[in-house]
């Protein structure tokens, strides 16, 4: 079921769906609830889903300005308080892994475990394995088809808002985020790490990204890109519900976890 929810910077869509504790999924960039379809359903069956769209994507609109992720976090942090109510487990996708990221930084106390996928906490030109990727993407090119195809039918702008959207997402991409490795090491929450082996975020980026958040673990998945939750769902979904399920992690010879204690 979906309904919008009036915050203070943007009137919200999101769905609902399952029972249990609150897992966020906190979709990609260009994206729409619908690129969750092959999780959902696992997912649901152990968690309360809530799944917002963000400001000018899918059925939620566009805002004047630029688009930032620090004013989407805010937006998601405005979503726990105002329709969540109780902290809950973030799982994000590329852009809404950074999106997790802020939260968990800047909200501790409304995050209880995190799960990232794709994604980056620098700018591309940082983070990209082909950063010249965003010089060859257009409003019109064939590369940002499939994104045009999910927003123009749901978008409460209009289609021939495309194109403004479309540069906003670029822009930022260019420009953000700029997260450092000491902003990143203020995250308390147990976070797993994940990203396809062929990822367009380099697996050296993707290791520094582990390396700085403090109880985090690593899953680099096999013969997979950036569209890892929908090229390998199977392998995803027992990721995140085995490292949402578990209390600790415990293993017999630790090296980096060897010196601080469990965090369930």
């Amino acid at each position: 079921m979906g309904d919008y929810v009036d915050l203070p910077g943007v009137r919200t869509w999101y769905e609902t769906e399952g029972s249990g504790d609150p897992l966020l999924l906190l979709h990609g960039g260009f994206c729409t609830v619908e690129t969750w379809g092959a999780q959902r359903g696992d997912l649901s069956a152990a968690y309360r889903l809530f799944l917002p769209e963000r400001r000018a994507h899918g059925r939620t609109p566009d805002v004047a300005g630029p688009l930032s992720y620090e004013d989407m976090a805010a937006d998601t942090v405005d979503f726990l308080e105002a329709v969540v109510r109780s902290p809950a487990h973030l799982v994000g996708w590329s852009d809404g892994g950074i999106v997790a990221l802020l939260v968990a930084a800047s909200r501790p106390d409304l995050v209880r475990k995190v799960v990232v996928i794709g994604a980056s906490f620098r700018p591309a030109d940082e983070a990209f394995v082909e950063p010249s990727m965003l010089d060859a993407m257009a409003h019109g090119s064939d590369e940002l088809d499939f994104f045009r195809a999910l927003y123009e039918p749901v978008t409460p702008d209009g289609a021939e808002h495309w194109p403004v959207v479309a540069r906003k997402i670029l822009d930022m991409w260019r420009g953000q985020p700029t997260l450092t490795t000491e902003d990143l090491g203020r995250i308390t929450a147990p976070t797993l790490v994940m990203a396809g082996d062929d990822d367009m975020v380099t697996l050296e980026h993707t290791t520094a990204l582990y390396r700085a958040v403090p109880d985090s673990q690593l899953a680099v998945v096999p013969g997979a890109s950036h569209l890892v939750p929908l090229e390998k769902p199977a392998w995803v979904n027992r990721l995140i519900l085995d490292h949402l399920g578990r209390d600790a992690t415990e293993t017999m010879m630790p090296i980096r976890r060897a010196e601080r204690p469990a965090v369930s």
